[in-house]
C-alpha cells in the first residue's frame, strides 16, 4: 500500500503540471504567494494635467509624480501647485452616494504606477529581497495592491481591482492561496477587501493575513490634518504659511483622511486631538462632530459623519475570518494631537505644540492594541507580535518580523 505522504506528493505534484498556462515560472508550493498593501502614500502616483484652468498659479499642463521619498520630485509643479492640483472637488448633492461625490480637478488624471508591480511601492524593498533571499520573485509572487491614498477603498475601483489581482496571483502560482501583508494604512484596505468578499472567496483564495501596525480604528493625528497639513513626500510639515493652506485643504478634502481618524466608537474621550489655546476648548475623538462645526468646517463633518469608522473590523460580524498574524511597535513618543492656536485652515506647527502618548512613533497604543479584538474570531489563528522601540517605518522591514512573515507564508498554502 502506498503511504498518505507518497500519496500527498504525488497529489502535489499534479497540481503544479496542470496548474493554469503562465505557472511554469511559479516559485515552489511549499509556501503562499503575497500580495502587499502599502501605507499611506506609499503607492507612486503619476499625476498627469491637460488643460487645467483651476489653479490659474499652476502650470496649465504636465505632469508629476506623487508619493513618500519621492527622489525625482518635479521641477515645473512646486509642493503648493501639486496640492491644488490634489484636492479632490466634493459635490455634496444628496441624490449622489457619498462614494460617487469626489472628483480631481477638471484636467487632472491621477493613475498609479506599475499597478501590481513591486516598483509601485519601493519602500519595501527590505521585504521584497528577504522574501527573495527565500526564493520569492517579484511580479510572480510578490505583488502589490497599491491604491490612491486620498481616495477610501469604496472609490475609484478598489475592490475589483484588488479582487482580481489576488485571484490572478493565485492563479499564477499554481493554485496557491494568498498571503496578504499590509502595513500602516494598508491594513484597512485589506480589511476592506475580506469583508466584502464571501467566505467562499476567502476560503478559496486567502491563506493568512499580516497587519504591520494596522491602522484599523484611526489615529488621532489625522483630525489636525484639514488644519496643518502634512507634506506626504517627506512626512514633513509645511513651514510656510502658504505650503500649509494648500496642504490643509487637500487633506480636508480626502475622505481617506477622516477614514483613518480615531473612531469615537474605538477611542471614546481616552485623548485630546486638537486643542483650541485661543478658548482654552479640548476636543477628543468623541468631539470631532463640535470640532468641525466650531471650525466652521461643513464639508469636513459632513465627510467625516461618513468615513470615520467606515472600515469596521471590531465586531464578530467584521472580523476578517482568517489566520490574522499581527505586528506592532511600541515604547516611543508618539504624537495624537496639537495645541492650535485657533482653529483656521493653514498653520503652521512649532516642535512644542504637539500632544503624545505611548505608541510606534506614528500610531498610538490604542490604534496598535485594537486589532486584539479578532482574538475572539472563531475558527482561525490570532496572534499580536510586540516590538518594543522598534518605530512604525521600520516594523515593515524589521528582521524579527520578515522572519516572522516567512514562518507564516509556509503554513497550510
Amino acid at each position: 500500500m502506498f503511504s498518505k505522504s507518497w500519496l500527498r506528493g504525488v497529489v502535489a505534484a499534479l497540481v503544479v503540471l496542470v496548474a493554469a498556462p503562465g505557472t511554469a515560472d511559479a516559485s515552489p508550493p511549499d509556501r503562499a504567494p503575497v500580495v502587499l498593501f502599502p501605507a499611506f502614500h506609499l503607492t507612486k502616483l503619476k499625476v498627469t494635467v491637460d488643460q487645467q484652468t483651476g489653479a490659474p498659479e499652476c502650470p496649465r499642463s504636465g505632469s508629476f509624480e506623487d508619493w513618500y521619498g519621492n527622489d525625482h520630485p518635479s521641477t515645473g509643479f512646486d509642493q503648493v501647485c501639486q496640492d491644488r492640483l490634489l484636492t479632490l472637488r466634493y459635490d455634496a448633492h444628496p441624490s449622489k452616494p457619498m462614494s460617487s461625490r469626489f472628483s480631481n480637478p477638471a484636467g487632472v488624471d491621477v493613475r498609479i504606477i506599475d499597478y501590481g508591480k513591486t516598483g509601485s511601492a519601493p519602500f519595501y524593498e527590505p521585504l521584497y529581497r528577504r522574501l527573495e533571499a527565500e526564493g520569492y520573485r517579484r511580479n510572480t509572487d510578490i505583488r502589490v495592491a497599491g491604491y490612491d491614498s486620498r481616495l477610501t477603498p469604496d472609490i475609484g475601483g478598489f475592490l475589483e481591482r484588488t479582487r482580481q489581482l489576488v485571484e490572478t496571483t493565485y492563479r499564477d502560482n499554481g493554485n496557491r492561496r494568498v498571503h496578504l501583508v499590509g502595513h500602516s494604512n494598508g491594513p484597512v484596505y485589506a480589511q476592506y477587501l475580506l469583508t466584502h468578499t464571501t467566505r467562499a472567496w476567502r476560503d478559496k483564495y486567502i491563506q493568512g493575513f499580516t497587519p504591520i501596525a494596522g491602522n484599523l480604528p484611526g489615529q488621532g493625528l489625522t483630525y489636525s490634518l484639514p488644519f496643518t497639513g502634512l507634506n506626504t513626500r517627506d512626512f514633513s510639515y509645511p513651514t510656510t504659511g502658504e505650503n500649509a493652506a494648500s496642504s490643509a485643504r487637500m487633506h480636508a478634502s480626502a475622505p481617506s483622511t477622516y477614514m483613518s481618524a480615531a473612531d469615537p466608537e474605538i477611542f471614546g474621550d481616552r485623548e485630546v486631538v486638537v486643542q483650541d489655546t485661543s478658548t482654552g476648548v479640548s476636543y477628543t475623538p468623541r468631539d470631532y462632530a463640535k470640532l468641525f462645526t466650531d471650525a466652521k468646517l461643513p464639508v469636513a463633518k459632513e465627510i467625516a459623519d461618513h468615513y470615520i469608522g467606515f472600515v469596521e473590523f471590531a465586531e464578530a460580524g467584521s472580523f476578517p475570518d482568517v489566520d490574522v498574524y499581527a505586528e506592532k511597535g511600541s515604547g516611543l513618543p508618539t504624537v495624537v494631537g496639537a495645541r492650535l492656536a485657533d482653529l483656521t485652515s493653514g498653520q503652521i506647527l512649532g516642535g512644542d505644540r504637539f500632544l503624545t502618548r505611548d505608541g510606534d512613533g506614528n500610531q498610538e497604543d490604542i490604534t496598535n492594541e485594537a486589532v486584539l479584538a479578532w482574538r475572539a474570531m472563531p475558527c482561525h489563528d490570532f496572534s499580536l507580535t510586540d516590538n518594543p522601540g522598534v518605530d512604525h517605518l521600520s516594523l515593515a522591514s524589521h528582521r524579527n518580523v520578515l522572519d516572522r512573515l516567512v514562518t507564516h507564508l509556509r503554513r497550510s498554502p
